[in-house]
Order: C-alpha cells, then sequence, then structure tokens
C-alpha cells in the first residue's frame, strides 16, 4: 500500500524525557490503521507528531514529501483531522457550535458560514449519533456523549485522514462497535484512519493495518492475521495468551491464559 503520511527516523521527546529515537512509519493511504501497545509506549506522542503538535527533535514527519511543519495551519487542518485523547470544550458552548469549529479550516474572511457548511455540521452530527444533542450544552453531557461530539466534529472537518487518540473512550460496548464500524465505512469512502485503541481484539476486527509499538518502538506491524500471535502479544504486553479466530469475523482473537491468585 501506499503511504502520503510518513515519519522518517523522527525522535521525540518532551524536554530531557526522549520517547522514541529514529521510529519510522508510513501511514497506508485509504486504510484502517490501529496503533496498540502498553500505557506510555509513545502511541499518542507519534499522533501528536503527525498533526504538528510535538517537532520531532530528529527526522522529519512528512505529508506528500513535504514535512509538514512548512504546511499553513489551516491548509494543513483542511488534510489532517485530529481528535486527542482528552480534549477541552469552551465553557457554554452548545453541541452544534462545537461541531461547527471543525469547518474553520474551510473557511476565510471572505468566504464565511455557507450552505456547505451546515451541510458539513449536519451531516457529521448524524453519523456520530448526536443530531437529538444538538442545542445541548457540551459540559451537560457525559462523557460518552461529549467523546461523540468531538468525533462529529472531526468529521466535520472533511478531511482525508483522520488522526484518532483513543476515540473510544467513555464510550459503552454498543457505541464502540459502532464507531469502529463507522470508521470502517469511511475507509471504505476513501478515508485514511489512523487510531490509538486499547482492545486489540478490536482492532484486529476492524483495522487493515496494525502497528505494534513499546518503549517508543514499532515491535511490529502488517495485516493483524500476519502479525497477531501469542508471541508478538506476550513481548509488547507481557501477557500470556492463546489466539483463536474470532467466531464472527475469523480475524485473530487474544485470549489471556493469566489466571487469578
Amino acid at each position: 500500500m501506499t503511504a502520503r503520511l510518513t515519519a522518517r527516523d523522527i525522535t521525540l521527546r518532551y524536554g530531557d524525557r526522549v520517547v522514541s529515537t529514529r521510529l519510522g512509519l508510513d501511514v497506508p493511504d485509504r486504510a484502517f490503521t490501529a496503533v496498540v501497545g502498553p500505557n506510555a509506549c509513545g502511541k499518542s506522542t507519534l499522533l501528536r507528531a503527525f498533526v504538528r503538535l510535538l517537532r520531532p527533535a530528529e527526522g522529519r514527519v512528512e505529508l506528500d514529501g513535504r514535512e509538514v511543519a512548512g504546511y499553513p495551519h489551516k491548509a494543513l487542518a483542511r488534510e489532517l483531522g485530529f481528535l486527542p485523547q482528552d480534549p477541552l470544550a469552551p465553557e457554554d458552548i452548545r453541541v452544534r457550535q462545537l461541531v461547527g469549529r471543525g469547518r474553520f479550516p474551510h473557511q476565510s474572511l471572505v468566504a464565511a458560514w455557507s450552505p456547505r457548511d451546515e451541510e458539513a455540521v449536519t451531516s457529521a452530527m448524524a453519523s456520530a449519533g448526536v443530531a437529538d444533542l444538538a442545542d445541548r450544552l457540551v459540559h451537560e453531557l457525559s462523557g460518552g456523549q461529549r467523546q461523540r461530539v468531538w468525533m462529529a466534529m472531526v468529521l466535520a472537518q472533511q478531511t482525508p485522514y483522520l488522526l484518532l487518540d483513543e476515540p473510544t473512550s467513555f464510550l459503552d460496548i454498543t457505541h464502540q462497535y459502532q464507531l469502529l464500524a463507522l470508521l470502517t465505512r469511511l475507509r471504505d469512502e476513501g478515508r485514511t484512519v489512523i487510531a490509538v485503541l486499547h482492545d486489540i481484539n478490536q482492532a484486529c476486527r476492524f483495522a487493515d493495518h496494525l502497528v505494534a509499538m513499546k518503549d517508543g518502538r514499532v515491535v511490529a506491524e502488517g495485516v493483524p492475521a500476519d502479525v497477531v500471535d501469542a508471541g508478538l502479544i506476550k513481548d509488547v504486553f507481557d501477557l500470556p495468551s492463546v489466539i483463536v479466530p474470532d467466531p464472527v469475523t475469523g480475524t485473530p482473537m487474544v485470549v489471556p491464559t493469566l489466571q487469578g491468585a
């Protein structure tokens, strides 16, 4: 698979703390890539580097062969949509207003709000299942409802790339699977999705491409069926397991064998 979005031997750090050294990754175009790994292994940091929230100390992040640091802010925001782990909404903002902020990259001083913007917002709220919350104040919503509202804002941005950091956080199991099914539909429509997921079985079921990270390194990547085995799970998560076919999809399913004391 081809890749427009790439990390070229990047070193990532916060102050003196180095997270990743000479990390390289090509994000397959028009595919659903799931990034998995234990806590604090560098997954979120990698996404932040892709969207220019963290500049590599060494190496380059490139989009179409051009370093992302060189893109104007709005131009990059028309390409890469990003949902962080813990987004913060302004006080007393309503759902439709927040989702509408996803249209900022498409507006200018001479081209303000348009019927196309209105259509994008309405469609995004419907896709994220929050149309009935349009007039509610965001701070009054449950954690799961807020997460879906933030997802709607990213969808309203209408970018070819969606980078999502733990998008299933706070969602009940039904909404988790509905969101992941939505991401696969967007993939089928030609979007490129890269999402940090904690549930390895969800990653195997929905993603085309799996990236397993440990200690700031990519230790395995590829089609889940090709890379997920008991050895990888033990190495990455320090978890003994057996791998069986998912009874619904046939994709790898991790069954831990760790017993209680």
